[in-house]
Order: structure tokens, then C-alpha cells, then sequence
């Protein structure tokens, strides 16, 4: 299976790690900067006792569209304000058989590539791996977990489906095929917008939040909202799911924090409209009052005017 990795930062940097150190016919479709980078340190994930590096197979956008060649998987993992500059990046890529498993968080990116390459090509893809970037570029690994759903939008297990778990999970990946993908995405909305509001208005870790009186109350409230959405778009959280969110997002001491809440202190901008412009703009459809989550948005909307004007 030939496997296209577009970009090589923390999300996308690590599975693509993974499944090259598997023996897997992996390249990385990067930017010209972080294509020199990689060549000089090579690809290099640190962290929980070990370090690993790796020399990988590297191509730009310009080399691509140069000599354009189908690729059997393509595993999307951009910030969804690069989505559409990876989307024309990555089209000589994109064959009749190609299967694009986007690592994006929420619901419009799934919308805009359906849109770009046809439905028919577009998996749902659910990632959960606790990695960030850290000074020298290399893939900082902070937490244990590294799962990677997948499914097509029917929730059929087709022959794809099943080829692209397989490759998954013989090196190493926690690979699963859950029974409904979209389900699995509004889920992991919840928690990420939970997480996101908490830490960004709050401006501090969860540990610090929730050490403050009125911290974990905050954090329920917050959770109740946005399951209250995925609840009425008919994806409501189970209990047991909607429990462990909490136990996260209220843990004394925690040093948590989104990678929204790192670009927002960083002065970087942030995936607000992709996370929480379009859960409020579906509460809003929906009916479902969201308060704090609304508030959430306008405070980042502010950052971003601020740091693109």
C-alpha cells in the first residue's frame, strides 16, 4: 500500500513515523522548510524514555505536481487553516482508487474534501495521540495513547476499510473501526471544544482551572453544552464517554492543555471557526442554547482578528 502522509507535524509526523518504522511505503508531502529540516536532523519522536529517527521519503507540492502519481491512502493531519492549501497540495496525489482518512477535528473538513474529491474517496478518521513539536522540530511524545479510527460514512466495514486497519495496527497503531464514524467525530468534538473553551478563556491548564473555586464547575457546564449539541444532531454521548471526558477535563493537577490553547498563547492563530464557529452555528440550527461555548468563540474570534490583521 502506497501512503501519502500530507504534513509531518505532531498528529500526522507520528503516525507516519510509525507505519515507515513498520516497513510501510510511506512519504511525506511537506513544505520546503520543514523538507530541509527533515533532511538535515532526520525524523526524530523523543520522549517517554525513548528516541527514535528516522530518514523518511519526502516530496513537496511542487515536486508532486511535477510528476503526479495516485497514492492507495492518503492520511490527511493539517490545522484546518491549511486545508485548503493541502487540498490543492495534495490533488496530483488523489486517483480513482485513492482513500483520503482525514486527522482533522470536527465537521467542515469532512464537507470541503467530499466536496474537492467526491464522497466515494473520504473516510472518516478520528485521531487520539498526546505528541506536540518541540524546539528542534522533533515529535515530542507526551502520553501513551496513539489510536487511530477510521470508517466509511455508512458505517460499512468494507475490503478498504479493513486493508487500511490492518496496515494501521501491524505497526503498532491502535487502529479501530468504531461502528459509527460520524458519531465518533461529534464525540470527539465535544471533548476537544470542551477543552479548548476551558483553557482558552480560562487561560490556564486544567490543573490550574479546576484549582480555583468555581474551575469544575466551569468544565461541567461546559461539557453539558456541547454534548447537549451532539445530542440533538442525534449523536448523543453515553455515559460512561461522557464521564471520562470529565475526569480529564476536572483532574486536579493536570498539566493539559489543547493544541488550540498553545497556538492561542503563542499568538498564533487558531481553528476557531472549524471547531467553534460551526458547533455554535449547528446549536444555533438546532436550538440548542450554548452560552459559555458562544462566549469561548467570541473571545477567540477577537485573537484571530487580532493576529491576521
Amino acid at each position: 500500500m502506497r501512503i501519502l502522509v500530507v504534513g509531518a507535524g505532531a498528529t500526522g509526523g507520528y503516525f507516519g513515523a510509525m507505519l515507515a518504522r513498520a516497513g510501510q511505503d510511506v512519504t511525506f508531502l511537506v513544505r520546503p522548510g520543514r523538507a530541509e529540516a527533515l533532511r538535515r536532523r532526520g525524523l526524530r519522536v523523543v520522549g517517554r524514555d525513548e528516541v527514535w529517527r528516522l530518514d523518511p521519503a519526502l516530496v513537496t507540492a511542487d515536486e508532486l505536481a511535477a510528476a503526479p502519481t495516485p497514492y492507495d491512502l492518503v492520511l490527511l493531519s493539517v490545522k484546518a487553516t491549511a486545508l485548503e492549501a493541502a487540498m490543492d497540495d495534495v490533488a496530483p496525489a488523489v486517483g480513482p482508487d485513492t482513500a483520503i482518512v482525514p486527522q482533522l477535528n470536527g465537521l467542515a473538513h469532512m464537507e470541503a474534501l467530499a466536496a474537492r474529491f467526491g464522497a466515494e474517496r473520504v473516510l472518516g478518521g478520528v485521531a487520539k495521540v498526546v505528541t506536540t513539536l518541540d524546539d528542534d522540530g522533533d515529535i515530542l511524545r507526551l502520553a501513551p495513547l496513539a489510536q487511530l479510527a477510521l470508517g466509511e460514512r455508512d458505517g460499512t466495514v468494507t475490503p478498504r476499510v479493513e486493508a487500511i486497519r490492518k496496515v494501521l495496527a501491524d505497526a503498532g497503531i491502535d487502529a479501530r473501526v468504531p461502528a459509527d464514524i460520524l458519531t465518533a467525530l461529534w464525540h470527539k468534538w465535544v471533548f476537544i471544544t470542551t477543552i479548548g473553551a476551558l483553557t482558552a478563556l480560562m487561560r490556564g491548564t486544567v490543573g490550574e482551572v479546576n484549582a480555583v473555586p468555581g474551575g469544575t464547575e466551569l468544565a461541567t457546564a461546559l461539557l453539558e453544552e456541547a454534548a447537549a449539541v451532539s445530542a440533538a444532531a442525534g449523536h448523543p454521548v453515553p455515559e460512561s464517554e461522557r464521564q471520562a471526558s470529565l475526569d480529564v477535563v476536572t483532574a486536579a493537577g493536570s498539566p493539559l492543555v489543547p493544541s488550540l490553547y498553545r497556538d492561542l498563547t503563542a499568538g498564533r492563530p487558531t481553528e476557531v471557526e472549524h471547531l467553534f464557529g460551526d458547533l455554535t452555528a449547528r446549536a444555533r440550527a438546532l436550538g440548542v442554547p450554548t452560552p459559555l461555548l458562544d462566549l469561548a468563540t467570541l473571545h477567540l474570534r477577537i485573537h484571530q482578528a487580532r493576529v491576521t490583521a
